[in-house]
């Protein structure tokens, strides 16, 4: 299951883990005009860990979800 939230600079996606146990805790992804964040609390050490990417980082990720293994350089869309 999944939210999205459109706030006043970001785009809120929570993502929930749901089915049989061990659940993870749920991951949120904001998304801005310069960049995206995920973050996912830790209860072992009671703290959120957060990542940021840049925008290429993240169209670069999309790209690679389906992608067999290998190396790839994604062109850039004619503008």
């Amino acid at each position: 299951m999944f939210t999205i939230e459109h706030d006043f600079d970001a785009t809120v996606i929570t993502l929930v883990d749901e089915g049989e146990a061990p659940l993870q805790e749920d991951v949120i992804v904001n998304t801005f005009a310069e960049c995206v964040t995920v973050e996912q609390y830790d209860p072992r050490t009671d703290t959120v860990t957060k990542i940021t990417l840049s925008i290429n980082q993240m169209h670069d990720l999309a790209a690679a979800i389906n992608l067999p293994e290998g190396i790839y350089a994604r062109k850039e869309a004619p503008e």
